[in-house]
């Protein structure tokens, strides 16, 4: 071989390790070459968090790899700018399914995806009932049976029993508890005595129940004892069926009244009712412990109860109309006033109630007090109450569309922070809020006219006289 010939060689072998040193370098740091640019570009990364573990994850109809299986999370790595088809599956799931930008040297993330069974698994918990109310623990459930009785569900103990029916209230006096093989013999009376309940209220400690009921045309109040063993039931007939009844916060042995403008303690040890403690409202609500209520002359104040400390919120007057019913709603730092189906909410800045959202039915915090869901008849929307900092990312006083329908929504809840759940006519249905690209809804389940409650991870169904639970559905 020449000198000339072993120089080239060289330099050529010299040339080819440069030039393949460099692009290991640059490929090292992230760079590709993409062939449809015919560019040079530093890609991104995808990163996925799901409930359930184990799942799926498809890119383009490709499958990449599965989730770990200890904390349910991906990362995908060396991803040219582009648009990708993301598809996350697992089998009795419906998919989740969303178009995501990946930029360059960015992560594209989502965190909080919540796959929903396809065909979830539903029990009957009991049969005969019209009517089931939550305790704010969510241990137990009272349950309101036709003709006219109340019998107590204790959740985690799985058993049922009886607490009162129409000839406790005429003779004030309730039977002893019973277990529920044994409360069959106690059967749902007709209503011959004309007795009605309007309204069922529980204490903040879950053990006390407050009860409107109509006698013969009456109005009558009654405490009842549940965490007594026989349940206890106590007539307040020291109150007048022209008041509104509340149980005083975090203190179930006094309760609060409202008659004729005015807001009074009532000792129930003694049944004592202390001199107004409030005067000239239009209505009132409390939230930790402070009484915000709004007066005749428009005007909304924070009142701290133990303390006697009073602040007004608003320095322009709400106008008051006649025959017209108020409530003040308080989340965390937001204070709402609903006029009829209108909802207004108080702009610190202003110092006013600015109109909110027009026919509503109903609004519900999430679990973290960070969003409120709010909705109508047909629509439903997501106000952020804080800023939100992860993708999609929202600034304080955002608002979400999340979707409409033609037919009614009637019940909705929060499913998990960033899910909500909720019935349309006979199905139900729950929607996420990430409005990136299409919103994933799916149906969960189908029952006749149903009434739903969410809680503890457990979706509660009344459909046709029957109270079902389902399997666990969330993390």
């Amino acid at each position: 071989m020449t000198y000339r010939t072993r120089t080239i060689l060289f330099l050529s072998l010299l040339i080819s390790f440069l030039i393949i040193a460099t692009l290991t370098v640059f490929y090292s740091m992230g760079w590709r070459f993409d062939w449809k640019t015919r560019k040079i570009t530093q890609p991104g990364i995808f990163y996925f968090k799901v409930w359930p573990r184990s799942v799926q994850v498809y890119l383009d109809g490709e499958l990449k790899e599965k989730t770990d299986f200890f904390f349910g999370s991906i990362l995908i790595e060396n991803l040219l700018s582009k648009e990708y088809k993301v598809e996350i599956k697992k089998e009795g799931f419906h998919t989740w399914e969303k178009t995501l930008e990946i930029k360059k040297r960015e992560v594209t993330e989502a965190k909080n995806i919540v796959l929903i069974p396809e065909n979830p698994n539903f029990t009957i918990i009991t049969n005969e009932v019209n009517d089931f109310f939550f305790s704010p623990n969510g241990k137990k459930i009272i349950l309101k049976n036709p003709g006219w009785s109340l019998k107590l569900f204790e959740i985690d103990k799985n058993v049922k029993s009886h607490l009162i029916d129409e000839d406790d209230i005429s003779k004030n006096e309730v039977h002893p508890v019973r277990d529920s093989k044994n409360s069959e013999e106690t059967e749902a009376r007709s209503i011959s005595n004309g007795v009605q309940l309007f309204d069922l209220k529980f204490s903040a400690d879950s053990n006390k129940v407050l009860l409107e009921i109509g006698v013969k045309e009456k109005i009558n109040y009654y405490l009842l004892e549940i965490d007594e063993s026989p349940a206890v039931l106590s007539s307040l007939d020291f109150l007048s069926s022209s008041e509104e009844v509340y149980f005083f916060p975090k203190n179930s042995q006094k309760l609060l009244i409202f008659k004729e403008k005015e807001l009074s303690e009532v000792n129930l040890s003694t049944k004592e009712i202390s001199s107004p403690i409030l005067e000239n409202i239009v209505t009132f609500t409390i939230f930790h412990n402070n009484a915000y209520y709004l007066d005749a002359s428009g005007f909304v104040f924070k009142n701290k109860l133990s303390f006697n400390q009073e602040e007004k919120l608003n320095i322009i007057p709400f106008p008051i109309k006649e025959e017209t019913e108020y409530e003040i709603t308080v989340l965390d730092s937001y204070v709402f006033l609903q006029e009829n189906n209108i909802l207004y909410i108080f702009d610190e800045n202003k110092k006013s109630f600015e109109k909110f959202f027009e026919s509503i039915k109903d609004f519900k915090a999430s679990p973290d007090l960070k969003k409120m869901a709010y909705f109508n008849n047909y629509e439903i929307s997501v106000l952020f109450l804080e800023k939100k900092h992860d993708q999609s990312q929202k600034e304080a006083g955002e608002k979400l569309f999340i979707t409409r329908f033609s037919e009614k929504i009637d019940n909705l809840f929060w499913y998990t922070g960033h899910y909500l759940i909720f019935n349309v006519g006979d199905r139900i249905k729950v929607v996420e809020i990430d409005d990136r690209d299409k919103i994933n809804i799916v149906d969960l389940a189908e029952f006749k006219e149903p009434k739903i409650f969410w809680s503890r991870k457990k979706l509660y169904i009344l459909s046709e006289e029957n109270l079902y639970v389902s399997e666990e559905l969330t993390p």
